[in-house]
């Protein structure tokens, strides 16, 4: 009898060893197939040929618009402009343009003496701005897209009018199409505000000017 619950004793000792073994073969086969299944498949790599893009940082070109002279009427006005590019966002610019000023509306109406010779209704200004380019693409087609920069200016230079030379100060927007590496198109607009006092008391004039231009990268 004691033999016999020996051998029962013995007998269930071994099934749950065996049950045990079973258990840790089991879960380490699980977790080899776990492991196996998170490894990345091999992927065969490609030699892509970025686009060979110039890294010029000097810009030249010529601009042509109209400048609203206050109290001046409105005139043709040609610049050239020249900028260094100091990285992606901030550049240096000066620009120089010359016009020549109509005549004010009490001129036109009374038929009287003009205010100013025809020597001092030359128009001509210099300035150095700094510019911030907000950089991006324009879209004509799914194939036809630009590099395009929205950017601002602020400067300061002078101004020859009137017989006189008067500090400036200029405040600019623009529009520029980058149609290939090195050339671009400009939609540019700028207000340069000088004190005047031509036809009256001194104030602050506000001599807006609209223009297009055509710049190259070198």
């Amino acid at each position: 009898m004691e033999i016999g619950i020996r051998s029962f004793f013995l007998g269930l000792v071994c099934t749950l060893l065996s049950f045990s073994l079973f258990a840790q073969l089991s879960e380490q086969e699980s977790e080899q197939e776990t492991e196996q299944s998170v490894i990345q498949p091999s992927v065969e790599r490609r030699d892509i040929n970025e686009a060979n893009i110039d890294s010029e940082n000097f810009e030249f070109g010529m601009l042509v618009g109209v400048i609203s002279i206050e109290d001046f009427s409105s005139s043709m006005v040609l610049g050239v402009r020249a900028a260094y590019h100091i990285n992606e966002d901030f550049f240096v610019e000066a620009t120089y343009g010359q016009a020549e000023a109509g005549e004010t509306s009490f001129e036109v109406l009374s038929g009287g003496a003009p205010f100013l010779t025809e020597a001092e209704r030359d128009y001509r200004y210099y300035n150095v701005s700094l510019g911030y380019n907000l950089n991006g693409e324009t879209f004509f087609s799914d194939r036809w897209v630009f590099n395009s920069a929205t950017y601002i200016t602020l400067g300061a230079g002078s101004t020859e009018f009137g017989g006189d030379e008067r500090f400036t100060l200029s405040l600019g927007a623009g529009y520029r199409l980058l149609l290939t590496d090195f050339f671009a198109l400009h939609i540019n607009m700028k207000d340069h505000l000088f004190n005047s006092e031509l036809i009256g008391e001194e104030k602050t004039t506000h001599n807006i000017e609209y223009g297009l231009g055509a710049t190259f990268f070198f």
